[in-house]
C-alpha cells in the first residue's frame, strides 16, 4: 500500500479514491464488465500523469486510463490496478482559427471541443452519441468514428499532434501542427487506436475545418440497401462530395425507437431501409437562397430526391425545415444505445465492411445467427457511408459460451466479406478472440514487438488489443 502513500502525497487526498469512493468506476457503461481497481488517481497536469506513471512503474502496477468511461468493450477493466482517471485535465489551451486547429487535454468532453471550434466558424468533424461524455483521450484511444466519418474521417484523421507519458514516466512531445512532416516513423499513429497499451495521451492537437453555410437534412424511407447506396453515390458525385452522414435505420430499429421513445417515433410510416442523410456546403453559391427562402443546395438536394421518388428507388421522404426538425431526426439516430443497450443478454458487435457488401452480409448473418439460437433476435444500425454496421443480437438465453459463438460468427462473416470485426468500437477485452483468429499473425508479432519497447514491464492497461 505503499503505492497509495505516494500517490496521496503527490496529488492530494481528495484526488486519490479507494474503496466506495472508487465504485462508480468499478463498471463499464453497459454493465457487462466489472472490477475492482486498487484505486483512482486524478492528476490535473501532464507533470502528474507522469509522476503517477513512475510511481505505478517502480511498483509494477497495472495502469489503465478512462476517459468518460462510454466504451463498450471492456477497455477499461483494472481488476486490483490503478485506473488514472484524465477527466481534470479538461483545459483547451488554445484555438488557432488561422491554423484552424485547436490545443486540448485529454480530459475535455467532445461537445465542449465542437463548442470552442463554433465559436471561430469551424467546425470538428468528429460526432456521435455519447459526445457529451466522451473525452479526447478516450475518442482518440480508440479511434473513434461517428456519424460524419464519410466527410472528415475517423479521430485519426483529426488528429495532427500528441503529448504522451510513456511506460516509465517519460513525456512524448509530438505536439505538431504540422499537415505534412516527414521526419522518420509517424509515432503519432500508434498510440491513436492503441486504447491506451502504448501510452497516456495527455493532451492533443486537432484538425479544424470550416463550418457549414447550409445543412440540408433529411429522413429517407426506401426498399433496398442497394438503392440506398446508389443513391449515396449520386448525391456525392452531384454535390461535389458534400454528404456529411449517410445513417441506416431499418424498420427493425424503428419499431424499437417507436416503443421506447414514442417522442422519437418515424414521422412516416417505416420503411425496410430508413436513411437519415445530411447534406452540407461552405461556398457562398450554396447557402444563396430564392424568392421562396430555400437555398441553392437545398433545391439541387430536392431534384436529386424527386428523380429518386420518379424512378421509385425512395417511397418516403421528410424534410427538416426548422433546426429544431434538425435535431430531432439527429436524435432519432443519436438514441441508438439508449435503445440498443437497455436488453440482456446482447452481443453487440461495430463491423466494418465494403460498400458493396453491406447488403450481402445482413441476410447472411441472419441465417447464422438462426442456426446458432433460433431464438434469438437482432438489432441493426449502421453508418451506411462508411460500411460501418452495429449489429446486435438478443440471445434467448444467458449463455457465455452462446455469446462468444454469436461474437465470433459475426467476425467470421465480416472478415470473409473482405471486412474487419473492429471499425470504430476499440478492441478491449469483447474482441480478443477475434484479434487472435483473425489478425494478421505476423501484423500480431509486430504489435507485441512495439508493446514489449514502449512497456517492457506490461503495466499499460494489460490484457486489452493484443491476445
Amino acid at each position: 500500500m505503499d503505492i497509495l502513500a505516494e500517490l496521496t502525497a503527490t496529488l492530494g487526498a481528495a484526488h486519490v479514491l479507494t474503496g466506495t469512493d472508487a465504485a462508480s468506476y468499478g463498471r463499464e457503461w453497459t454493465g457487462k464488465y466489472h472490477w475492482q481497481p486498487l484505486a483512482v488517481a486524478r492528476p490535473a497536469s501532464t507533470a502528474e500523469v507522469a509522476e503517477v506513471v513512475r510511481l505505478a512503474a517502480a511498483a509494477g502496477v497495472a495502469v489503465v486510463p478512462v476517459g468518460g468511461n462510454t466504451g463498450l468493450n471492456g477497455g477499461t477493466s483494472a481488476e486490483g490496478g490503478l485506473m488514472l482517471s484524465l477527466s481534470r485535465m479538461n483545459r483547451i489551451r488554445e484555438v488557432n482559427p488561422d491554423a484552424r486547429t485547436l490545443v486540448v487535454e485529454a480530459g475535455v468532453v467532445l461537445e465542449y471541443v465542437q463548442a470552442a471550434a463554433a465559436e471561430h466558424g469551424l467546425v470538428f468533424g468528429l460526432s456521435f452519441g455519447a459526445k457529451g461524455s466522451a473525452q479526447v483521450g478516450g475518442f482518440l484511444s480508440t479511434n473513434a468514428g461517428g456519424s460524419n466519418v464519410l466527410r472528415y474521417g475517423s479521430a485519426r484523421a483529426l488528429c495532427l499532434g500528441l503529448e504522451v507519458v510513456l511506460a516509465d514516466g517519460r513525456v512524448l512531445n509530438a505536439m505538431s501542427a504540422l499537415h505534412k512532416d516527414n521526419t522518420g516513423y509517424d509515432l503519432r499513429d500508434l498510440f491513436i487506436g492503441a486504447e491506451g497499451t502504448l501510452g497516456i495521451i495527455t493532451a492533443a492537437v486537432l484538425r479544424l475545418a470550416p463550418a457549414p453555410r447550409v445543412q440540408v437534412t433529411a429522413l429517407l424511407g426506401m426498399d433496398s440497401l442497394s438503392e440506398a447506396l446508389a443513391l449515396l453515390h449520386r448525391l456525392q458525385a452531384a454535390t461535389g462530395g458534400a454528404v456529411e452522414a449517410f445513417e441506416y435505420m431499418p424498420a427493425g430499429y424503428m419499431a424499437r425507437l417507436g416503443s421506447i421513445r414514442p417522442d422519437l417515433a418515424c414521422p412516416f410510416r417505416p420503411c425496410p431501409v430508413n436513411i437519415l442523410v445530411e447534406v452540407a456546403s461552405t461556398r457562398f453559391d450554396d447557402a444563396a437562397c430564392n424568392a421562396e427562402g430555400e437555398s441553392a443546395l437545398a433545391v439541387a438536394f430536392e431534384a436529386l430526391l424527386a428523380e429518386a421518388i420518379s424512378s421509385g428507388a425512395l417511397r418516403e421522404t421528410a424534410l427538416a425545415a426548422s433546426g429544431a426538425q434538425r435535431r430531432r431526426l439527429w436524435a432519432m439516430r443519436e438514441a441508438a444505445a439508449e435503445i440498443t443497450l437497455n436488453r440482456a443478454p446482447l452481443v453487440d458487435t461495430d463491423i466494418a465492411l465494403p460498400l458493396d457488401r453491406v447488403a450481402e452480409f445482413l441476410p447472411r448473418m441472419a441465417v447464422r445467427l438462426a442456426a446458432l439460437d433460433a431464438g434469438a433476435e437482432e438489432m441493426v444500425v449502421a453508418h451506411l457511408g462508411d460500411g460501418n454496421i452495429h449489429y446486435t443480437a438478443y440471445p434467448s438465453r444467458d449463455d457465455a459460451m452462446l455469446s462468444a459463438a454469436i461474437r465470433g460468427a459475426v467476425a467470421e462473416e465480416a472478415v470473409g466479406m473482405g471486412g474487419s470485426f473492429s471499425a470504430e468500437h476499440g478492441i478491449g477485452l469483447s474482441k480478443i478472440a477475434s484479434m487472435a483468429k483473425h489478425k494478421d499473425p505476423v501484423a500480431l508479432a509486430a504489435m507485441r514487438a512495439i508493446k514489449a519497447a514502449l512497456d517492457p514491464q506490461g503495466i499499460l492497461n494489460p490484457g486489452k488489443v493484443l491476445p
